[in-house]
């Protein structure tokens, strides 16, 4: 079954040898898999079950795809036509014309430093048209976990700029650890290249 967010139904982007596409149901397991696999970097507290995947799915994306104005926009990021990733946009504030941006990739792709910095950049230039060009919005958001140096270093590249550090705002692995927050503004694109 392929799917559409109602109110983007021409989503499907190409970057290069990079597309993305709303995310499907037979995506559901490799993501439920590149959590578990991730869980030190994402906010979540236990492994992720076959059925809760599904359920967490039909409760909290399906439906989402229907809306005029979706809280979630979730999407693959594909490579040559294979899967190695997802993301979107999260938390949406329409009024006030921002979103949270979230992105995993495999974590065979996360090994591989070189390799990441230009899955992680397509990525980027993609979710920023479909955020800033379709959907107008002026500002967008990560936050992440300031054990990611190479991480951080790709959104600075991009453009992406520190705006906050939450100093001992998550324990991973029996340690306390800062998050970062990095944004862009509509009006960065041009500056960010």
């Amino acid at each position: 079954m392929t799917r559409r967010y109602r109110h983007l139904p021409s989503l499907d982007l190409v970057h290069g040898a990079f597309a993305l596409r709303c995310v499907e149901d037979d995506d559901i397991e490799p993501i439920r898999q590149w959590r578990n696999a991730q869980m030190e970097v994402l906010r979540q507290a236990e492994a992720i079950s076959p059925e809760a995947q599904r359920a967490y799915f039909d409760r909290a994306i399906w439906p989402q795809m229907e809306l005029e104005k979706p809280e979630t926009i979730l999407v693959t990021v594909l490579r040559d036509g294979e899967m190695i990733g997802y993301g979107g946009l999260v938390h949406c504030a329409w009024e006030h014309a921002r979103a949270e941006i979230s992105i995993l990739f495999s974590p065979a792709i996360v090994a591989q430093d070189r390799e990441y910095w230009g899955c992680l950049m397509a990525f980027l230039a993609m979710i920023e048209e479909i955020a800033f060009d379709r959907l107008r919005f002026n500002r967008l958001t990560l936050e992440t976990y300031a054990i990611r140096d190479f991480h951080i270093g790709v959104l600075e590249d991009a453009g992406y700029v520190l705006e906050g550090r939450l100093r001992e705002h998550v324990w991973i692995a029996g340690e306390p650890a800062d998050s970062l927050l990095h944004a862009k503004l509509a009006s960065d694109q041009a500056f960010s290249g």
